[in-house]
């Protein structure tokens, strides 16, 4: 397993001191909001060159590598998955220039999560929903293939204003109703406490293997996390056993105390990853 942590947790000014942080950590994973990554580009999903060696070259130099991207429909007006044929073009070309985003700088995980564009509305059937929705994410699929990134699709539970994908198992039934290879599934350990499962995930983990391709350490409405490390030491000795190689990362928005709570919250899941060798209680 690679730890990481996304941007998300803290502003582009304290971004030298965050990577510092995960550096002395031991993590080598950074997930990246493109608007806070390529902050210096009028458009970050067009950075220019110098703008991207210069933001590339600061992470590199803490020993760190872009493993995921999130806040792909940023700055993308009137998408939606179920909005019409406008909305959903506006949401596959918003889509496509993230993929374009990945491809160009070998991010090989995407995730989706955007539980406003992917509302369905009252008067449609959640069957054509989810047919409907697969026909975009295999075209999706296809676009991600083509540059060799991936599309994880994130469970949002309802708290999040959201009625499509809220728990784990109709995401993995939507990613196998995709059926491709570029589609797949991320666990979020946060909608995993909201939803009351979070203390199935060793039991469902031999269901979701084939299509894990991201695990998020995060609490309801995105709190500092892990919250404790104990918990998250389950976790993670459940994915080691079951070979899971890929990053997890944490997610929490900017806490108040910026820097100090980031340091924070990485101390806990570095202890948490150190834990997994500790005989259990």
């Amino acid at each position: 397993m690679k730890l990481a942590m996304s941007n998300l947790a803290w502003s582009p000014d304290e971004r030298i001191a965050a990577y510092g942080v995960l550096a002395n950590a031991g993590f080598t994973g950074l997930e990246i909001v493109p608007g806070l990554f390529f902050h210096a580009a009028p458009d970050p999903f067009l950075p220019a060159a110098p703008v991207a060696r210069a933001a590339v070259a600061e992470m590199t130099d803490a020993g760190l590598s872009l493993m995921s991207m999130q806040s792909l429909l940023f700055g993308v007006h009137g998408a939606g998955l179920f909005g019409g044929p406008a909305a959903r073009a506006a949401l596959e070309a918003g889509m496509g220039r993230a993929i374009t985003l990945a491809g160009r700088f070998g991010v090989p995980n995407l995730v989706f999560g955007s539980p406003r564009q992917r509302r369905v509305p009252s008067d449609m059937a959640m069957d054509q929903a989810l047919t409907e929705a697969a026909a975009v994410f295999q075209r999706l699929g296809e676009a991600a293939l083509r540059v060799g990134t991936r599309i994880t699709i994130e469970a949002n539970p309802p708290a999040y204003d959201t009625n499509f994908l809220n728990t784990l198992e109709q995401t993995l039934d939507f990613v196998r109703r995709v059926d491709h290879p570029a589609i797949a599934a991320i666990l979020d350990l946060g909608a995993m406490r909201m939803n009351g499962a979070f203390d199935t995930i060793p039991e469902r983990l031999p269901g979701l293997m084939p299509y894990l391709n991201h695990v998020h350490v995060s609490e309801p409405d995105l709190a500092p996390a892990p919250e404790h490390a104990t918990a998250i030491t389950a976790v993670l000795r459940a994915l080691r056993a079951r070979g899971y190689d890929k990053a997890v990362s944490i997610e929490m928005k900017r806490p108040a105390n910026g820097i100090l709570e980031v340091e924070q919250a990485v101390a806990r899941l570095a202890g948490a990853f150190a834990g997994m060798d500790k005989p259990h209680a």
